[in-house]
């Protein structure tokens, strides 16, 4: 990548003030696109599919934890399979503090259709605290329409009563990963091949590692 150049200090203070013209009228797109995400239509959806989580068995209705609102990301892993998905482990790692979902009634929960020892092993590696419910052998994660990759749905709770507002999957997931975030804020940004001005080779997340797998010298 060519390094920016190099000017005064009120050289810049104009072509950063320029930009931040154009960093506010997306920012006012990105709040109307939100607005108009609210104001889908929603479906009924089955309370009654059935997890294996920490506790014992859960029903759908049960990982509101008696919230309103459940965001759920579909984790992307297989029974019996050694693959462990950076991407999916990326977005993970980058889930704050729940307390502040929780202080807007929501829930964040994590599900796969492998088994609950098989969800445990891999999240006491990674340190993770979010809940991570197996859905093994349930047509949650396929009816979801992420049977084997990775998705977000987002669910209404009414009374007993439950409906689905909102999924996305592919680069849908991006929004959720705030290191991504930071590294657009930086003159070298995420070094991808695609990115305008890039002398990088990699394909969009290709770079991505188990946070225990990157070379020491990258830490």
């Amino acid at each position: 990548m060519d390094l920016p150049q190099v000017v005064s200090e009120q050289e810049w203070q104009r072509a950063r003030a320029e930009l931040l013209v154009k960093e506010k009228e997306m920012t006012r797109a990105l709040d109307a696109l939100a607005g108009e995400r609210r104001r889908l239509p929603m479906v009924a959806w089955d309370a009654g599919y059935e997890f294996d989580g920490p506790d014992g068995r859960a029903t759908l209705l049960d990982l509101f934890e008696g919230r309103r609102q459940l965001i759920v990301y579909h984790f992307m892993m297989e029974a019996g399979s050694d693959h462990r998905c950076p991407g999916c482990s990326i977005i993970a790692d980058n889930i704050g503090h729940l307390a502040h979902l929780h202080a807007r009634d929501t829930t964040l929960v994590m599900t796969s259709p492998a088994p609950l020892a098989q969800l445990t092993e891999y999240k006491q590696r990674m340190g993770w605290t979010v809940p991570w419910y197996s859905a093994y052998g349930s047509t949650f994660s396929a009816d979801c329409g992420a049977p084997k990759y990775h998705g977000i749905s987002v669910f209404l709770r009414d009374g007993d009563n439950v409906y689905r507002t909102y999924f996305t999957n592919g680069r849908g997931g991006d929004q959720l990963i705030g290191t991504l975030r930071y590294l657009d804020l930086t003159a070298l940004g995420r070094q991808e091949a695609w990115e305008p001005n890039s002398r990088g080779t990699d394909g969009p997340g290709h770079w991505w590692k188990l946070h225990d797998s990157y070379e020491t010298a990258a830490n």
